[in-house]
């Protein structure tokens, strides 16, 4: 089924899609490091300016704010013009805000720039903007092409934090900053040419599944659980009038507060209990090492068992995580820094696999972009609130151990949240549909 002239992706030796993703895998290496190494600026700016950690730490939050305004156009841009215009839109913020990083002098400044330029840029390039698209490309292995695309950041992170770190130690926090930028501005620029919103652009079908009539309608078929449910148009206003789509609100929203106090944290706290700065960053390099292995696991076990079980796994390890932490400020042991880097990337960051899959297979259709870029609004105001509490808690108190106990109850509602949302519900993964007839019960 051909019309017009053959894209080049027909002479590859591979599905296109396989090529999206490495795209999406380099995307992530670069640009989620470009915002986690706020977590490295964080004391650098501290000791030179003087300014409050919550202050600091508040620019972050405001960049996720600002992300959450942001989110809901986003979400309806790609729907309408594709991951191109949003990607590279948040490769010029991105570039503009660590470039103009360097000159700050007053609070507003940093939140301008490294707060409002390099989390709004980020944020049109990484977790959010890949799963807006991504789905699109895999039916089959939607969980394992996700979660492959995203262990980008593991590697990004042990190669790319550790150096930014040694040049924040020789040359000073803004050489970090000039060299972040160009990085993202000479790869990441161009490579995004390459992306497409779904392989029907250039004549595919997902997976890169034969043209055969009705292939790809009989196998999506046979994972619906709820007819009625599946066969409802979805637009952003009839979703927002279902208890499923709170209820994934609610979870997303607690899961980014669990995510983000500790990657803007994680830095400054382990230098406060004992560690060297050097080993900091490890650390938080290392977390996202330990993530490859667990996202492209856990991915693809979500499509066997399904999203609800990886879900709560995620949420299980980053309760751990902050466990771990506290226990860190009593008895600061490698073993436990190990435990919680463990916790944090290898269970921690599964749920990256699995936040498209939940929203695709609940409310499947072409508004999909405008439905899971609204809920993105909770992704960023989580990833806002978090790290800002958190903050001020350590101002007010003088210690972290009340905002920790706070994000462990966050990780158990959400984990909750996601079960009554129930993707399973509406579509089974193809591991539990395979070999089960069509029936509801």
């Amino acid at each position: 089924m051909q019309v017009g002239p053959q894209h080049w992706s027909s002479r590859l030796p591979f599905y296109y899609g396989w090529l999206i993703v490495g795209v999406a895998f380099v995307t992530m290496a670069i640009a989620v490091s470009a915002r986690t190494a706020f977590s490295l600026l964080l004391p650098p700016l501290i000791d030179e300016f003087g300014w409050h950690r919550g202050v600091v730490a508040g620019a972050f939050s405001f960049g996720f704010l600002f992300s959450a305004a942001l989110s809901p156009i986003v979400g309806r841009v790609m729907d309408r013009h594709g991951p191109r215009v949003v990607i590279e839109s948040g490769v010029c913020l991105l570039v503009a805000g660590l470039f103009l990083a360097p000159a700050i002098k007053e609070p507003w400044q940093l939140y301008a720039t490294l707060g409002v330029l390099v989390g709004g840029g980020a944020n049109l390039m990484t977790f959010t903007a890949q799963s807006l698209y991504l789905p699109n490309w895999f039916v089959r292995r939607r969980g394992l092409a996700i979660s492959i695309a995203f262990t980008g950041v593991g590697i990004g992170a042990i190669a790319l934090l550790p150096w930014l770190q040694t040049i924040i130690g020789q040359e000073g926090w803004r050489a970090a900053c000039w060299t972040m930028g160009l990085l993202v501005l000479l790869v990441l620029g161009p490579l995004n040419l390459l992306v497409r919103r779904k392989p029907q652009d250039i004549g595919l079908l997902p997976d890169g599944a034969s043209s055969v009539p009705g292939t790809g309608e009989t196998r999506s078929a046979l994972t619906i659980v709820d007819p009625a449910w599946a066969s409802v148009d979805w637009t952003i206003a009839r979703a927002m009038r279902t208890g499923r789509f709170w209820w994934i609100v609610l979870g997303y929203f607690l899961a980014l507060v669990a995510w983000y106090v500790v990657q803007v944290h994680q830095t400054k706290y382990l230098i406060d209990v004992g560690f060297s700065p050097l080993v900091a960053a490890w650390a938080l390099g290392i977390v996202s090492v330990v993530a490859i292995p667990g996202q492209i696991g856990f991915g693809a076990l979500s499509d066997r068992i399904g999203r609800e079980w990886v879900w709560s796994a995620g949420c299980f390890g980053f309760a751990v995580c902050y466990a771990a932490l506290i226990a860190l400020e009593r008895v600061p042991s490698p073993s436990l820094l190990y435990l919680m880097v463990i916790a944090q990337g290898f269970l921690g960051y599964a749920l990256t696999s699995v936040m498209g899959p939940i929203v695709a297979e609940i409310f499947e259709g072409p508004h999909y972009g405008a439905i899971f870029g609204t809920i993105t609004v909770a992704l960023a105001g989580g990833g806002a609130v978090g790290p800002w509490v958190a903050g001020v808690i350590h101002d007010t108190t003088g210690s972290y151990e009340l905002a920790f106990l706070l994000t462990i109850a966050c990780c158990v509602v959400s984990a909750a949240a996601i079960w009554i949302a129930a993707p399973r519900k509406v579509r089974l993964v193809p591991g539990r549909a395979h070999g089960q007839d069509h029936n509801p019960t």
